[in-house]
C-alpha cells in the first residue's frame, strides 16, 4: 500500500532538487557552449515554482 507524501516533504523534496540541479545545469553551460546564458530562462522559471509551492504549502494553507 502506498503511502502519499506530506505536502511539506513534497516541497522540501522539491526545493533539495532545485538546489542540487540548478548548480548542474550551469556547469554544463559553462562546460560547453557559453554564447547564449541559456540557463537564465529555466533557473528563474523554476525559482518561480519553488516560490509558488512554498506559498501553496506554508502561506495559503486550506
Amino acid at each position: 500500500m502506498s503511502h502519499p507524501i506530506s505536502p511539506k516533504k513534497g516541497f522540501r523534496i522539491h526545493l533539495i532538487v532545485f538546489l542540487l540541479t540548478t548548480p548542474a545545469i550551469w556547469i554544463v553551460w559553462y562546460l560547453t557552449d557559453r554564447t547564449y546564458p541559456w540557463p537564465l530562462w529555466s533557473t528563474p522559471a523554476w525559482a518561480i515554482g519553488v516560490l509558488f509551492h512554498y506559498l501553496g504549502v506554508f502561506v495559503f494553507k486550506n
